[in-house]
């Protein structure tokens, strides 16, 4: 049987900086991430962005924007190498809160493939299941589900797409998209 989860429109939840830390001159979210008021992509730059500067309307920022903070900025446990601009890696909550988004620069496709990243993100997937979370890989639009069970390759996935997961007793056996269009009724 299917499971389904949220869609990937749903924000992070909200929190703030622990001291110490800032973004500098690390702009990456504004890269990575969609910004719905913005109609922006995920994996392209926003054209207010000024790369390894700032935002160009930070005063006007939408509020998606303003209530963001990745978790290099949230978690004292990740060190310096996670910071985003050194990593390529930007970590977010997933969209239904049980679970880790990483997103990676469409740059850098392969960063969460490097050391120390992949096998910390594999631990965070054994301690995911645990608790039916889940943690996601994303370049861009494209999606990878990474589990204890191994790695499930989705493809393009849209803000609005849902991800089914299918279990064999406690084991995850594979993991598909359903299209948004599909979910509502219609074709």
């Amino acid at each position: 049987m299917f499971e389904q989860m949220s869609s990937m429109s749903t924000p992070p939840t909200l929190n703030q900086p622990i001291p110490g830390r800032h973004c500098d001159s690390c702009t990456l979210c504004c890269k990575v991430m969609g910004i719905t008021e913005l109609q922006k992509a995920r994996g392209t730059w926003c054209k207010h962005c000024l790369p390894g500067k700032g935002c160009g309307i930070y005063a006007t920022r939408p509020a998606e924007c303003r209530s963001f903070f990745c978790g290099w900025l949230l978690d004292p446990r990740l060190g310096p190498e996670w910071k985003p601009s050194r990593s390529k890696i930007v970590l977010t909550p997933t969209p239904d809160g049980n679970g880790i988004a990483v997103r990676c620069d469409p740059g850098f496709p392969d960063a969460w493939r490097r050391y120390p990243f992949y096998d910390t993100i594999l631990e965070w997937a054994q301690t995911a299941k645990a608790h039916d979370g889940t943690v996601i890989v994303c370049v861009g639009s494209k999606m990878t589900v990474v589990a204890p069970e191994g790695e499930f390759p989705l493809g393009d996935v849209g803000d609005d797409d849902l991800i089914g997961r299918e279990f064999s007793g406690h084991k995850l056996v594979g993991v598909r998209v359903m299209k948004a269009k599909s979910t509502n009724g219609t074709t």
